[in-house]
């Protein structure tokens, strides 16, 4: 039986992409940990933070949002470090609640070391729990990415948990139509541009950072105003538990 992701299925192209990313990842050695259905950590993870790290929208950045996965543990390190104000989801969505703030001084206050609050497990036990609607506007956005083009395209581990947060966030005004939108991988994820099909509610990379380079995509794409409700997958009402509600809010704004 061929090997395939969790949420196989819902896009066969897609499907077959992330599945050569993974199997390149873990038979070329550079995985670190599990690459199947996950956003893989990978080997020089922390040097493509820090590749990220030296853009001018990164250094001008006082409220990041990250996502919870293991490879951008560096992103959120580096994130406290600096003192900027750290949002990261709860992994999956899957409590009543969908977000962390994490407060570099309010850490330092308690005696929490950065390193273990950049861990998703260390921002769940000690960061503040707030609605989407409580996140402040975000300055710079960092997501996780299976494959990734030269220009801006990506996809994700095909759960569609990034593309959701993103619309939330574009349709209440957090993330605004400028607001830069960034990844971190391992240079074996990126693939050609006619490898990536990007749909109308996807968001496109603005800076794509790997272990051995920075690139800026100049991506000229439309940025989506909001979330694509028709593209929200039934198992996703089912397994979110406050997402049902948190659409009849935003549709009765």
């Amino acid at each position: 039986m061929e090997k395939a992701g969790r949420w196989a299925g819902r896009n066969t192209n897609k499907d077959a992409l992330r599945s050569r990313i993974w199997e390149t990842l873990d038979s070329g050695g550079m995985a670190m940990g599990p690459t199947w259905s996950h956003i893989p950590n990978f080997i020089g993870a922390d040097q493509a933070a820090w590749h990220l790290a030296q853009t001018d929208a990164w250094k001008r950045a006082k409220v990041v949002k990250c996502n919870p996965d293991p490879p951008q543990i560096p992103v959120r390190l580096r994130a406290l470090y600096e003192g900027k104000m750290l949002y990261a989801p709860v992994p999956y969505l899957t409590k009543e609640f969908p977000y962390l703030k994490i407060d570099p001084a309010k850490l330092r206050e308690k005696g929490i070391s950065f390193e273990l609050a950049a861990t998703s497990g260390g921002y769940l036990m000690y960061g503040e729990r707030v609605d989407f609607e409580d996140v402040e506007p975000l300055d710079f956005c960092v997501v996780g990415s299976v494959g990734v083009s030269r220009t801006g395209g990506r996809t994700g581990k095909g759960a569609g948990f990034a593309d959701l947060e993103t619309g939330i966030f574009r349709e209440l005004g957090i993330i605004g139509p400028d607001t830069p939108m960034a990844t971190t991988i391992h240079s074996s994820q990126l693939v050609g541009d006619d490898e990536i099909f990007m749909m109308a509610h996807d968001s496109p990379l603005d800076f794509v950072a790997t272990e051995e380079e920075l690139i800026v995509t100049n991506n000229s794409m439309p940025r989506p105003k909001g979330v694509a409700w028709e593209f929200v997958q039934d198992d996703q009402f089912e397994t979110i538990p406050f997402l049902k509600s948190l659409r009849d809010r935003m549709e009765s704004r």
